[in-house]
């Protein structure tokens, strides 16, 4: 019971019955007039009839306090009268208090059987009458306060069920929610360690001590915060590997990765790919929609061939950086972002800075930390490493247990200059297990593609147009490069001409001598005698200047 229930309580203990209403029943008006004096000098009103039909009829109007009713009445007697009353809702709870000439035990307990609380004798004196009258209307008032009390802490009680109900409900549905918002949260750090797992540090294939440096950069940059970073190097060394790798491994790894290519974004829809527009901006905007800054909020922007962004968006790019807010294009209202942004370009860039094609200040605060990957030329020692990982990854899409490839073919590798660098070996590398026959790869299923740009073939420093190369130091250049030709294959001596045959046709066909003649048939002879056995050897040393074969192989 709470404290307001028990005042109700104490109130009606406590409560004056003056004012109460109380109906008489008696067939005799004399005695009604007796008890009417009685009781209206205490403050009682005092309603009164002669019959137990009359009386049913106020009573239901009325609803007195209390009732003192004769038993002995024409019509329907007292106990008649009662046994309706208490079967009737309105007024069943109304004390009832009879009236009786004697004192006879039957009476007074048919009247109790019939629902009367008390019997009074008609000769009683008033001190008791008023005494009874008083105790039973406040029993009445008790019992009607103790009854509301009740009805109170029933409903009180449903109340708190349902509240408990409700509350167990809540909590079932916020352990759900939290239960789901784990899994969802383990599922995303699952798909995160995934995601870190194939786009991390160990994604980088290679032990040149190059690589090592740059994972090593890759460690610093993933917790160095919202630092820009440029990404420098040719298509197909692993620029976007080196992003992800550095997103991956930071801190806003369970945040978006968006990668976007500013070669493939049409011009007149950079901006809105970039910022977003609002409705209406322009003509078929029919609806808002993000921009991939604001896709990305909390995450990472790859911007790969940042090189090829129109010059005319550039400015907007730099004040993001700068500010770390945008507006959208159409739109009136800035919007706050907090992007961590990584480009990549190839090393021409500074010529596109000097030709006025790509903003300066934009280079400097994208490269506040560049990051530069060198071509797969220049780190053949992975090579080997790489064509494992690969033959491991395709074998297992192509349901192959142990691919191999022949020690032919890796020095044949070994020895190609790769122009689309890693990415190209990796398609040589299907394209061979493919061809194969799910066999071991040997050289004639390696698929090398020769182009005539003299840069994708040598070294520039060992040639030098249209001039004899005669220095001892030109001489020891050229003749380190044959040396790590022939060397590739120690164990395949007719693979030394071919490799030969074709330097010495690059250089044929961009004009170049390697050295004079006499120095240059010396180098031969030293570095790979089996050249004068090939025709295409005999070929392409004759090609030079009009040499003679004879003269130079007899």
């Amino acid at each position: 019971m709470n404290p307001s229930q028990t005042d109700q309580t104490q109130v009606a203990l406590n409560a004056d019955s003056t004012g109460a209403t109380i109906l008489i029943v008696d067939d005799i008006p004399a005695n009604l007039n007796l008890l009417r004096e009685a009781l209206e000098p205490q403050g009682y009103k005092i309603l009164g009839t002669t019959s137990g039909e009359r009386a049913l009829q106020i009573a239901h109007r009325t609803t007195p306090d209390l009732i003192l009713l004769d038993i002995v009445m024409p019509g329907i007697d007292g106990f008649e009268t009662c046994r309706r009353l208490k079967a009737e809702p309105k007024t069943a709870d109304i004390p009832v208090i009879f009236i009786t000439v004697k004192d006879e035990v039957e009476n007074i307990v048919t009247g109790f059987q019939v629902g009367g609380v008390d019997y009074l004798t008609k000769s009683a004196q008033k001190e008791e009458l008023l005494a009874r009258v008083k105790t039973h209307l406040k029993i009445s008032q008790l019992t009607k306060s103790l009854l509301e009390t009740s009805i109170q802490l029933a409903q009180t009680n449903r109340e708190l069920k349902q509240e408990m109900n409700q509350r167990k409900q809540e909590q079932e549905a916020r352990e759900q929610a939290e239960d789901a918002l784990l899994k969802a949260d383990e599922r995303l750090s699952l798909i995160s360690q995934q995601e870190a797992s194939r786009w991390g540090i160990e994604g980088f294939i290679g032990k040149s001590r190059t690589i090592a440096a740059i994972l090593d950069e890759v460690r610093k940059l993933q917790s160095a915060g919202a630092t820009s970073v440029l990404i420098l190097g040719e298509s197909g060394t692993g620029k976007e590997l080196i992003a992800r790798a550095i997103h991956f491994g930071s801190a806003r790894a369970k945040s978006p990765f968006i990668p976007v290519n500013c070669s493939t974004i049409p011009k007149e829809l950079a901006e809105s790919t970039l910022f977003g527009h609002v409705r209406g901006a322009f003509t078929g905007a029919n609806q808002s929609r993000k921009g991939h800054f604001e896709l990305a909020s909390g995450g990472t922007l790859f911007l790969d061939e940042i090189g090829d962004l129109p010059f005319e968006l550039q400015p907007k790019l730099l004040r993001v950086l700068e500010e770390g807010c945008f507006t959208p294009l159409g739109g009136t209202t800035k919007k706050q972002v907090d992007v961590r942004i990584l480009a990549a370009t190839n090393p021409d860039l500074p010529k596109k800075i000097a030709a006025g094609k790509f903003r300066e200040d934009l280079y400097f605060r994208l490269a506040r930390f560049p990051v530069t990957v060198p071509p797969l030329r220049e780190r053949r020692e992975d090579i080997p490493l790489l064509v494992e990982h690969f033959l491991r990854t395709f074998g297992a899409e192509m349901g192959i247990e142990h691919p191999k490839i022949s020690v032919e073919a890796l020095e044949s590798s070994k020895a190609y200059h790769f122009p689309g660098n890693v990415r190209e070996l990796k398609n040589i590398i299907e394209h061979a297990l493919i061809l194969s026959g799910r066999e071991q790869i040997l050289p004639q299923h390696l698929h090398f593609v020769h182009f005539t740009s003299v840069e994708q073939r040598v070294d520039e420093n060992l040639l030098v147009p249209h001039q004899v190369i005669q220095s001892q130091e030109d001489l020891k250049s050229v003749q380190k490069f044959i040396s790590e030709c022939c060397e590739i294959a120690p164990n395949l001596e007719v693979r030394k001409p071919e490799i030969l045959a074709q330097y010495l046709d690059f250089c044929h066909a961009f004009g170049y001598r390697p050295v004079s003649r006499n120095k240059f048939y010396e180098l031969v002879l030293e570095l790979c005698p089996q050249v004068v056995a090939t025709q295409l050897g005999k070929e392409r040393l004759a090609g030079f200047k009009g040499l003679s074969v004879t003269k130079l192989f007899s």
